[in-house]
């Protein structure tokens, strides 16, 4: 039979560490939180990326938190995903309250608030840094999976973003993308066929349709200009700690769309942009996308294919990214076999769906001497979590339950003076919030239009001309004709040749 000596040596020989590291808590035994029974997680491993997860209420975000302030610390940049709105207050000192110290002396860590540097990101109408990007960068692959195209609605907005590149249209808004739509059909049809094939009108409409579906999410918000560039998450304080990002998207719950649309093109971004970094001592950037269900639940085959894909290849980017959801199983299996880190808070057991989904659940930690992990899933309390993670080598840890330590910031919303403090602070709101709105496709197309409507014009107007002119011409040479007679006519006719030639005749009839 296991005992407490023995469980203690075993998590403390399955978390050592070489490496720096942060610190998640103390594993607990029978219910009982060991002193001293750390919880390591090598931040050598942080890039392998990880799953939070947990019924509502059981500290989810607490965690979240936690794990954000370690990083900063670190000086490691971290971003944000603030769906509820309740991690806005990394920006302030926590409060030490008595339940908090009580459970630091059970960890064995001593309890310390502090601040950290924090910038507020939005992608709407929220206060903070809009992040934009123009419809050129998102490219028409990317494009086409996230508004869900067929193969051959796909090709034909490949050809369009090919037609502008060649013609030198920028392609910086939606607006920008539904008038080359409108224009292939109508006015540049001619010119579009003769360059690059035949459009279908129907396919340009149904493309169009679905442009109008994203508008009406915010995407209107999101495509534009000043591109955000990825290179701004990565800044650190004076102090050398790492930003925390917070991207405020608590108006954009119900647009799931919008949502994943800005999710696939920064991962996209990130991976364009960055350099190989390979395994390092710790991780360039964190990301942590709370209510993840948002990006799965609705996406197409090709979209999930797309973000496996870049999970996958993004770790060697020396970025990590972290799932934030309530069941394990909200992430397709795909995805879920890339995370390293997996944070397992409870999970509640209402119906024979929910003790079916806690078995499955189960499933995805190693297999435990010192736990029945689906009876554990449904026993952890609030600040507890089955932790199982990555060490060093690639090989993962015991699996612990684990008592958590206590965030060091505040544990609530910033108040709105306090969000306006960090606004008026902000570089990145300095930098990115000025209104842009250069000459793109939607005016340079309208200016060809007006031209070639002008042209026209002067060329009808100066065919009428043409025509007035010659049937003016016409005229006056039939009135010519009638009032004109031959010199040959008019000299015979004359009286004199006349009595002449009747003088001639009479002599000789004589």
């Amino acid at each position: 039979m296991a005992t407490k000596e023995d469980f203690f040596n075993h998590i403390t020989t399955g978390y050592t560490t070489k490496g720096d590291f942060i610190t998640m808590g103390s594993a607990m035994f029978n219910g009982e939180t060991l002193t001293d029974a750390f919880v390591k997680i090598p931040l050598k491993t942080l890039n392998r990326h990880g799953l939070i997860a947990g019924a509502t209420g059981t500290g989810k975000s607490k965690t979240l938190q936690v794990l954000s302030e370690n990083l900063s610390e670190k000086g490691v940049p971290v971003l944000l995903m603030d769906i509820k709105g309740d991690l806005s207050g990394v920006a302030q000192p926590g409060e030490e309250k008595p339940f908090i110290t009580e459970r630091h002396q059970k960890i064995g860590l001593p309890y310390q608030t502090k601040t950290f540097p924090v910038e507020l990101l939005s992608l709407s109408e929220e206060k903070g840094a809009r992040l934009r990007a123009t419809v050129s960068e998102f490219g028409p692959v990317l494009l086409s999976r996230i508004l869900d195209l067929s193969d051959v609605q796909s090709g034909i907005l490949s050809v369009l973003f090919k037609y502008c590149d060649d013609h030198h249209l920028p392609l910086l808004d939606l607006n920008d993308l539904k008038k080359i739509l409108q224009y292939s059909t109508n006015e540049g049809k001619e010119e579009i066929e003769n360059e690059y094939g035949r459009i279908s009108s129907a396919s340009t409409g149904a493309i169009l349709r679905k442009i109008v579906e994203l508008e009406h999410q915010g995407g209107d918000l999101f495509f534009g200009e000043r591109s955000f560039d990825p290179q701004d998450f990565l800044r650190t304080d004076d102090r050398g700690m790492g930003f925390i990002n917070v991207l405020r998207l608590t108006d954009i719950q119900d647009r799931p769309k919008l949502f994943s649309t800005f999710m696939l093109c920064l991962l996209a971004e990130i991976y364009a942009t960055f350099p190989e970094q390979g395994d390092s001592d710790k991780p360039k950037l964190v990301i942590f996308i709370e209510e993840a269900h948002l990006i799965f639940s609705n996406a197409s085959k090709a979209l999930l294919d797309q973000i496996e894909a870049i999970v996958k290849l993004i770790r060697s980017k020396g970025v990590g990214i972290f799932f934030v959801t309530q069941n394990p199983t909200d992430v397709p299996q795909e995805v879920l076999s890339q995370l390293g880190l997996k944070v397992q808070h409870a999970l509640r057991a209402f119906t024979a769906k929910d003790r079916k989904a806690i078995k499955l659940s189960a499933e995805n930690y190693p297999i435990s001497e010192y736990y029945k992990t689906d009876e554990i899933l449904t026993s952890l309390g609030i600040g507890e979590a089955l932790i199982s993670a990555l060490n060093e080598k690639g090989i993962p840890t015991p699996l612990a339950a684990t008592m958590l330590r206590a965030p060091m910031s505040r544990m609530d919303i910033l108040q709105t003076n306090e969000i306006n403090t960090l606004i008026d602070q902000s570089k990145l709101v300095k930098k990115y919030n000025e209104a842009i709105d250069r000459e793109s496709a939607y005016e340079l197309l309208n200016e060809k239009i007006a031209f070639a409507e002008k042209q026209d014009a002067i060329e009808k107007a100066r065919h009428e001309r043409e025509a007035a002119s010659k049937a003016s011409s016409r005229s006056k040479t039939t009135s010519s004709r009638r009032t004109t007679q031959n010199p040959i006519t008019k000299l015979l006719s004359s009286p004199t040749v006349i009595r002449s030639i009747l003088g001639i005749l009479g002599k000789m009839i004589k």
